[in-house]
């Protein structure tokens, strides 16, 4: 199975297409990402990052939307752990 996770990108890093980066948060997680996918991808802007490169770019409210997601998995999986029964 794979994961992708949108992250915001706080800034740009080179110029040249196949090996321009970006600082991207993951929930105030810094990394850097290759935008060799993403050319259009600026600061400011969401992105969908699966193994250290953005594949694609998202808006603002998709991204709070797989947020949400993420959090409601994260507190169900503690959940599980909680219940005694599990």
């Amino acid at each position: 199975m794979c994961l992708a996770v949108p992250g915001k990108i706080l800034r740009v890093i080179g110029d040249d297409p196949l090996s321009r980066a970006a600082q991207v948060s993951f929930g105030g997680l810094l990394k850097v990402v290759n935008l060799a996918c993403v050319p259009e991808a600026r600061p400011g802007d969401y992105v969908i990052v699966h193994v250290g490169v953005a594949i694609s770019t998202l808006d603002e409210n998709e991204a709070n939307r797989v947020f949400h997601c993420l959090e409601q998995l994260e507190s169900a999986a503690h959940s599980q752990h909680e219940d005694p029964k599990l």
